[in-house]
Formats: structure tokens, C-alpha cells, sequence
């Protein structure tokens, strides 16, 4: 096989979710900068490939409503904050990779026009042809929704070919392999199996979206350097989600 063969992406347009606490590394809370920096060269290399890269990020670093309305927070107040929390991410990201020399645009479901842009679909479209990586924060803009569901919702819009779920382990498992060392991993499962069985790939509403548009979920482990970039390049690593 050639080299251009090899190099050659099998997904043309990806949105890539990452939780919060992916940029806190061994932090026990807030950005760590060089955790930040290894994630954006892991985005510099796929846009290097010609990738049209969206992302969509968590809070839970900063802020979780769930867990604050747990304690007695009004739930729309608390999962307001969590939303504010992504912004944060958001900008400490987009400062990342364009240190890497990646053009970025922070688009926001909540207006902050000192910051960043509003969502309007159409130019985060236009944004993601002109070669710009487009992080949405501030998840949907409506409480009772998570992030998970913002990248669904988000990467349907976009007309993205995928989801590349970046997480603290290299797929999805029968049970938590943190937890259960005879848990095994699945290469690919269905979103019905995911449902039924209750794996926490994303939450139950995020998964039905993906199954009712046929959008394939791609779970991975994000803390190994250039994974990324072998998803895109279709190696079989992590659990893909598919019908």
C-alpha cells in the first residue's frame, strides 16, 4: 500500500466530544495547560489531513449542574453554570490550538459576543470549509441537556460523517474495566445493545439520536498521543457504535 494510500482520512468531516476532565489531566480540577497542548496537536495533525474538525466540550472540570442540583441547586440554574463551564474550556482549548497555528472559532449556544460567536449553522458550516476547527460550548443553551446530546445535536447539523468520543479508555467494555479486570471490550456494538444494556458510552437521549440519524459513535482512548488521528485514518482501535 502506498503512503498516500495510507494517509488518506476515511472520515472527511468529524465532531470530536471531549469531556471536561480531559483537560485536567492529574489535576483534581481546572485546565492543564499541557494536557490542553497535546490535545490540540492531536487536532493540528487530522486538520493537517484535510479533516473538517468540530468539537464539542464538557465542563465537568469546572462545574457539574447534575451534581450541584443533587445538592439542592435549582436544576436550571446549576446546569446553566455547567454551560458557562464549557465556555471556559472552550477558550482555554481554542488558545491551544492556535498556538499550534490551527485557526479555531469558539461558537456559543448562549450569547457572549466578547468572546465568541453565536451558533448559526450555517456559518459554523462555512467556518468548517474554510479550514477552521469550531469548538460549540455552552451545550445546547437549554438545561436538562447534556454535552453528549450537544455533540448528537450538533454533529447532525454539521452533517458530520462521525462522533470520535474521547475518553479515559480505549472503548467500550462490558463492564468498567477500572473496576471489573474480566471485563472485555467490545470492537463494535449496536446502539440498541447500548441502550439495553445500560453502557455509559453517552447518555440514553444522545444515543437515540445517533440511532434514529445512522450517525456512527467511535469510542476511544484520547490520553494516547495520535489516536485521533488513527481513527480518522480508519484503524481499528477503540468500539465503534453503528446499527
Amino acid at each position: 500500500m502506498s503512503d498516500l494510500a495510507v494517509q488518506t482520512p476515511v472520515y472527511q468531516r468529524v465532531l470530536l466530544k471531549l469531556s471536561g476532565e480531559a483537560l485536567m489531566g492529574d489535576e483534581q480540577f481546572g485546565v492543564d495547560p499541557a494536557i490542553t497542548a497535546r490535545i490540540a496537536r492531536d487536532v493540528s495533525e487530522i486538520q493537517g489531513l484535510g479533516v473538517q474538525t468540530a468539537i464539542v466540550i464538557g465542563g465537568g472540570n469546572i462545574f457539574r449542574g447534575l451534581a450541584a442540583s443533587a445538592r439542592g441547586m435549582d436544576r436550571a440554574t446549576a446546569d446553566y453554570m455547567g454551560m458557562l463551564a464549557t465556555v471556559i474550556n472552550a477558550l482555554a482549548l481554542q488558545d491551544a490550538l492556535e498556538q499550534q497555528g490551527v485557526l479555531t472559532r469558539v461558537v456559543t449556544a448562549i450569547e457572549m459576543r466578547a468572546v465568541a460567536e453565536p451558533f448559526i449553522r450555517r456559518r459554523a458550516i462555512r467556518h468548517l470549509e474554510k479550514g477552521r476547527v469550531v469548538i460549540f460550548a455552552a451545550g445546547t443553551g437549554n438545561p436538562y441537556f447534556t454535552t453528549d446530546t450537544a455533540a448528537a445535536l450538533r454533529a447532525m447539523e454539521i452533517k458530520a460523517d462521525v462522533i470520535l468520543k474521547g475518553t479515559k479508555v480505549d472503548g467500550v467494555y462490558t463492564a468498567d474495566p477500572m473496576i471489573d479486570p474480566a471485563a472485555t471490550k467490545y470492537p463494535t456494538i449496536s446502539y440498541l445493545q447500548v441502550l439495553e444494556r445500560q453502557l455509559k458510552v453517552m447518555d440514553a437521549t444522545a444515543i437515540s439520536l445517533c440511532m434514529d440519524n445512522r450517525l456512527p459513535i467511535v469510542v476511544f482512548d484520547l490520553r494516547q498521543a495520535g489516536n485521533v488521528r488513527r481513527v480518522v485514518l480508519g484503524e481499528a482501535i477503540g468500539t465503534t457504535v453503528s446499527n
